[in-house]
Formats: C-alpha cells, structure tokens, sequence
C-alpha cells in the first residue's frame, strides 16, 4: 500500500496539474502545490488506525493574495469536482479546510495563529517568542511539489532557519529550569512526603522537558504531543537519548525506596526515576557543551539557567 504523501503525489502529477495546465496555464508557474499542514499524512505518520477520521486524498494549492481575488473562485470549483470524483473519499468538512485553494498568508497564519507578512517574509522578536514548537513543526512538514515563484518557499525556508538567538536561548533557559524543578528537586520532596500523584506530575513534566530540550539542541520543531517521541526516535537515530526517555516514561512511582529522612542534597539513585533522570541531565549537559552554551559538566541544570547569556 502507498503512503498517503505518495498518493498524494500522484493525484497532483496525474489529475492536479493536468488540470491546471489545461484550465489555467497563464498560472502554472505561480501556482504552488504540495501536501503540508495539519494531519498525520502531512508528518508522514498516518496508518491503519488514522484512517477512522480526517483523512482522504487531497493537495493544497497555495495562492498569492492577488492572484486569489483573480482566480481563486474558478480554480476551488475546478478542484472540488476533481475531490468528488475521487474513489473512496469521504472528506469531512474539517479535511476540507486543511486542504485545496488557500493563500499563502492564509496557511501560515491559520497555522502559526498571527498574521504573517508573507512578503517581507520575517517575524517579530515578539511573534516567534509566542509561537507553539509544534505549530512551527506543522507549518514546515510535508512537501511542496512545485514554486516556481518561491514565495511560499521563502517562507517555509525562513521558518526552518529555526528561531533567532535569543528566542532558542530563552526556551532552552525555560525547559532547563522545568526540567530541574520538576525531576531534580520536587519529585524527591513529593516521595517523601509520600505524594504519589504530585511525584507523577512531576515525572510527567520532566518527561515533556527533556525531549523539548532534545528538539532545542537539535534545532527542529517537535511535532504535536502524541508524535513527539516519534520523532525524537527518529533524529536520536536510536540513541541513548530516546533510550533514556522511554525508560523513564515507563517507570513506575515506588515510595518503598524512600524510606529514610528527606535530604536536600542527596540524590538517591536507588529509585529508577532518579536514576534515569540523572543520566538524562547529564545527556542534555553534554549537549549544551556541543551548543557552546557551557563548559561546565554539573548535570544539576538549574546552575546553567542563570549561566546562559539570552541577550538583549
């Protein structure tokens, strides 16, 4: 069976762009097709089990502001009757939306929630400082199978440049203290005091704070939640890293191995979240090092949240 992007690929070689060719050939070339956005197909992690909703056959043709106000109505009617024809799809309104006739503006706005200048084609300080990882990772997935006038190029290239300086510190500097708070000093408090569902949020939060940390340090856009360690699987090439991650998404809340006094300054290993955690911290330290954030090799990250220089 092919892949849904593969279909895809082939429904715009042989129906989408004989279409456009014969109806708008004065548009060809300022027209730009592919498969990007919102769903699994896109990521390239659609299966068996994503077929129960949102999914069907489909591109989308992204249009410049100028050229939707001349063509954009014909070319929606032209595409939709191509959809229908399609066998086996049942397209729900929402897949609709996610697909056909759009502006370039319109996709990554939609997408990034803020009004982009597709022409200047840059974002402010404040912009990339409230964008969403996985909102960036869904508005530079998938493919785009032809630009030949580059401008929804140019945009997704910008994005993927990845962010500014000072925005990639600033986030690295929030997962740090996340991370340390939530593994390296509440969990201990929390089994202590025998608080087993405080001690697994904080298993939890340390958890989505390491593999965000992962993504920083490799400088890629983590996808939505449920496809993150995908993902990471992925980049990790089957590292340690992931390794680590899953043993610690496994392990299970146990107070029989905090029996004694609470101590600030030990670290009882002894408890397999701990442990995995320590190795983790140590993980992301080296990784700092590799960034030329640090020189250090403490793995308690909360000393490296006022040692990274963010910059004005």
């Amino acid at each position: 069976m092919i892949s849904s992007r593969e279909g895809s690929r082939n429904f715009y070689n042989n129906v989408i762009a004989p279409m456009i060719s014969e109806k708008f050939p004065e548009y060809e070339s300022r027209i730009a097709v592919g498969i990007c956005g919102e769903g699994s197909d896109c990521f390239g992690y659609d299966d068996f089990i994503s077929r129960d909703h949102d999914f069907g056959t489909g591109v989308v043709l992204w249009l410049t502001e100028e050229d939707m106000n001349r063509i954009g109505g014909e070319l929606i009617a032209e595409y939709d009757i191509l959809i229908d024809r399609m066998p086996g799809n049942n397209l729900t309104e929402r897949l609709k939306e996610r697909r056909g006739v759009m502006t370039i503006r319109g996709f990554y706005s939609n997408i990034l929630g803020i009004d982009c200048d597709i022409n200047k084609c840059i974002l402010s300080e404040d912009d990339w400082y409230m964008l969403d990882h996985n909102c960036l990772a869904t508005a530079v997935n998938g493919e785009v199978f032809r630009d030949d006038l580059g401008k929804f190029s140019a945009f997704r290239n910008m994005l993927l440049d990845y962010y500014p300086d000072k925005i990639w510190k600033i986030r690295i500097v929030n997962e740090l203290h996340k991370y340390s708070s939530a593994l390296q000093v509440n969990y201990a408090r929390c089994m202590s005091r025998k608080d087993v569902v405080a001690a697994r949020l904080c298993q939890i939060q340390g958890l989505e704070a390491a593999m965000q940390l992962f993504f920083l340090m490799k400088r890629v856009y983590p996808p939505y939640y449920k496809w993150i360690y995908r993902k990471l699987e992925e980049i990790d090439n089957g590292g340690e890293f992931s390794v680590l991650i899953k043993r610690l998404s496994n392990a299970d809340i146990d107070i029989s191995y905090w029996k004694g006094e609470y101590n600030a300054s030990f670290i009882n290993i002894s408890d397999p979240i701990v442990d995995s955690a320590e190795q983790i911290a140590a993980l992301i330290v080296e990784m700092l090092r590799v960034n030329n954030l640090t020189h250090n090799t403490d793995p308690y990250l909360e000393r490296y949240v006022d040692e990274i220089e963010v910059g004005r």
